[in-house]
């Protein structure tokens, strides 16, 4: 193939080569913007994540807040319960002191006690009659105690069936706090819920922009060989219009030493003078056939 065939060969060349490298770099941005897209994706999912990790940290807390107002709550029911019985057990007794309940009143019951205390104290009585009033004095004393009884126990029991509301209101907090806080750590899990749906989601994108980016990415590998070798084409015809070229410059330049020393033999035959140019082609000349 001539050089003029060969330079056309290469003309033809670089108008594919730039179409080609056209299509490869619409390619290489397709798939860049497609990457663009996946990274983005991908840095919402892992702000996302963070947001996921701190919701299930707060609703982990509130669930540990919530175990531990039901350790009291379940604690502050089985005080009551336990004070409920007590108050029982209290009214029983209060009932059984009841039917032995004097028909006098306390203070009726202590001033006679107290005016039999002073008379013995006070009077010279004979060994009978300091025995009757001994013997009333038991008698006094015990109704006496039955009084004080029934009205310790009877304080005893406003004093219970107080502890027993004060309780029964603290419990009512502890409930409200429980199911308050136990609602907004349901609130935080539905709202982490939907940050895994999204992140879902958003993978499943970001694998679909992955995949996308592969396949513009493989699209794109043949061009690049087909590049690769119009390029070593190029390159391996450029080589042989250089050598050509070459073969064709020394072929040119022997043709005109030939015709040089051609003349300056005939100048030396007829006794001329040969310029220094000649003179070195017909040395030239002679070591090349001496060597």
């Amino acid at each position: 193939m001539s050089n003029k065939g060969k330079n056309q060969k290469i003309e033809e060349s670089e108008q594919k080569l730039s179409a080609l490298k056209e299509q490869r770099n619409r390619l290489n941005t397709e798939a860049k913007e497609w990457a663009e897209k996946r990274n983005s994706l991908n840095e919402q999912v892992k702000n996302l994540h963070t947001e996921i990790r701190e919701l299930r940290n707060e609703r982990d807390e509130l669930n540990e807040k919530v175990k531990q107002l039901k350790q009291l709550r379940e604690k502050t029911r089985a005080e009551i319960r336990e004070t409920i019985e007590e108050t029982k057990k209290l009214n029983q007794q209060l009932k059984t002191l009841g039917k032995n309940k004097p028909s006098k009143s306390l203070q009726t019951l202590q001033k006679k006690l107290d005016e039999i205390e002073w008379e013995i104290q006070t009077t010279s009585l004979n060994l009978q009659e300091e025995k009757e009033l001994v013997d009333q004095v038991g008698k006094l004393e015990t109704q006496v105690n039955i009084h004080k009884k029934l009205e310790m126990t009877h304080q005893k029991t406003l004093e219970l069936q107080t502890e027993i509301k004060a309780m029964e209101t603290k419990n009512t907090s502890y409930h409200e706090k429980l199911t308050e806080t136990a609602q907004k750590s349901q609130e935080i899990h539905n709202k982490m819920l939907e940050k895994i749906n999204e992140v879902k989601k958003l993978e499943t994108k970001a694998d679909n922009m992955h995949q996308s980016f592969l396949e513009t990415r493989q699209k794109s590998k043949p061009i690049q060989e087909g590049i690769t070798a119009i390029l070593n084409q190029i390159k391996l015809l450029r080589e042989a219009i250089r050598k050509a070229e070459e073969k064709e410059k020394k072929k040119s330049e022997e043709a005109l030493k030939r015709k040089i020393r051609k003349e300056a033999k005939e100048k030396l035959k007829q006794g001329q003078k040969i310029t220094w140019e000649e003179f070195k082609i017909l040395t030239e000349k002679k070591k090349t056939t001496q060597d």
